[in-house]
């Protein structure tokens, strides 16, 4: 293959949707890629498998003028991720009628493996030993919990590694034992039995209460909403512990009703190739979304027409102002007069702190954090157009790397996304206002 002349360019696929650009500029030469940017070295010493790959590994030996770096040791001493259980979303869709019930704590996940604490990464968690002192040898899963409304001091104390008396703050609440044989509620005796006889200081086990209906399930969510708490947790009875995610776990936020006008039809993909596949609509305040989920396949053939209004279902809202898991509910009677409905509005989860896990971007206002430690200076963006999310990272500073995923519908894309912005504030990103 020849080599790149003084000023040209040569495009080259990598593992992103869209090629590399090599370029020699005076005998420099430099990649698009991350690993090539990221790197903090001379630009004149950087290189990477892109470059090695067209050129040859003896060329860019010879032109960096030593060794080349071998791949890090990290990956392979990096303990595995824990096999935890996760949850889906209620829609709505469900009979919680006999289901356990509990609160959904805002606080840092965390698996006790019998010996030390394991984000859901795989990281370890540093606790003190008099923290875990009384924890039993078998695998525990929970929550490292402060108080509702305190997400961000919890993860400032988890995320240290000086093992300091601030862990005296925290308590390890647990909720299921993956390990123990048996149906959920064998797995709940044991843990109540094994914390009556251990007596754990800063452990506890969540309180599980029988859901007896539609009703008490709202009940119950208002109680804690106004408590300042995040949700509930509904647990199928009888169930068994699984890594991954399940529907025998499902998490439960208050829905609100509200309507918007239809401004376009958005093509479907995959299944719904051929026919509508969700709604661009917009707010009386002027924000745009997405409504992809909630219509029948008759209402998909002939969608309600560009103008008309329609009420549509949701969680909360997102930082953007979006409501977050926008579901059809049915064309608005008046169709095609003024919406009369207000803005919806938002519930807070801290002093002045909407949501941050857990909520999922849109395509209007995307969704940046920012991850500041050490040497990294890190920035991470992601936003849900419809069936497709698309990720922009990289270092604070610079363009970043852009990659999209398609999905078949908006709702699957937005639960993707709901699980990439978990993962990342998971390893201490923090959301804020895009620069």
């Amino acid at each position: 293959m020849p080599d790149l002349k003084d000023g040209e360019t040569v495009e080259i696929k990598g593992s992103a949707r869209t090629p590399y650009v090599l370029k020699n500029t005076g005998g420099v030469y430099s990649c698009t890629c991350p690993a090539w940017r990221n790197q903090s070295l001379a630009i004149e010493r950087r290189t990477c498998k892109h470059l090695r790959k067209y050129r040859g590994e003896q060329a860019e030996q010879d032109r960096i003028g030593g060794p080349l770096p071998q791949k890090s040791a990290k990956a392979a001493d990096k303990p595995a991720a824990p096999p935890l259980l996760l949850a889906h979303s209620w829609q709505n869709d469900a009979e919680l009628s006999g289901w356990w019930m509990s609160e959904k704590l805002d606080g840092v996940r965390a698996y006790w493996d019998g010996q030390r604490f394991l984000s859901r990464q795989g990281n370890q968690l540093h606790a003190p030993d008099w923290f875990v002192s009384g924890l039993p040898s078998e695998p525990l899963d929970g929550e490292l919990w402060m108080d509702r409304k305190a997400f961000q001091r919890t993860v400032s104390i988890v995320r240290r590694q000086d093992q300091s008396d601030h862990w005296k703050q925290i308590t390890f609440v647990t909720f299921d034992a993956p390990t123990v044989r048996g149906a959920f509620e064998a797995r709940l005796e044991f843990l109540q039995a094994t914390f009556a006889e251990r007596r754990p200081e800063y452990a506890r086990v969540l309180q599980q209460d029988r859901c007896r209906g539609l009703d008490h399930l709202r009940e119950e969510l208002a109680r804690v909403e106004s408590l300042g708490g995040e949700g509930l947790m509904l647990r199928e009875p009888g169930s068994v512990y699984e890594a991954g995610r399940s529907t025998t776990l499902l998490k439960v936020k208050s829905f609100q009703d509200a309507e918007a006008r239809v401004v376009d039809h958005v093509a479907g993909k995959g299944r719904h190739k051929g026919r509508m596949g969700a709604l661009a609509v917009e707010l009386p305040d002027g924000t745009n979304f997405s409504v992809g989920t909630g219509f029948s396949d008759a209402q998909r053939n002939s969608p309600p027409p560009i103008g008309s209004v329609i009420t549509f279902r949701f969680q909360e809202l997102t930082d953007g102002g979006v409501p977050r898991f926008p579901s059809f509910v049915r064309v608005h009677p008046q169709a095609g007069s003024e919406i009369q409905t207000t803005k919806p509005t938002s519930t807070k989860t801290s002093a002045g702190r909407k949501k941050s896990a857990g909520q999922t971007a849109d395509s209007a206002r995307p969704r940046y954090f920012e991850y500041v430690g050490g040497n990294s200076a890190k920035f991470w963006e992601i936003s849900v157009a419809g069936g497709d999310v698309t990720v922009r990272y990289g270092r604070i500073g610079t363009n970043g790397q852009t990659s999209t995923k398609s999905f078949n519908d908006s709702e699957k894309a937005n639960q993707h996304a709901e699980k990439l912005i978990e993962a990342k504030t998971d390893k201490g990103y923090q959301e804020t206002a895009a620069t």
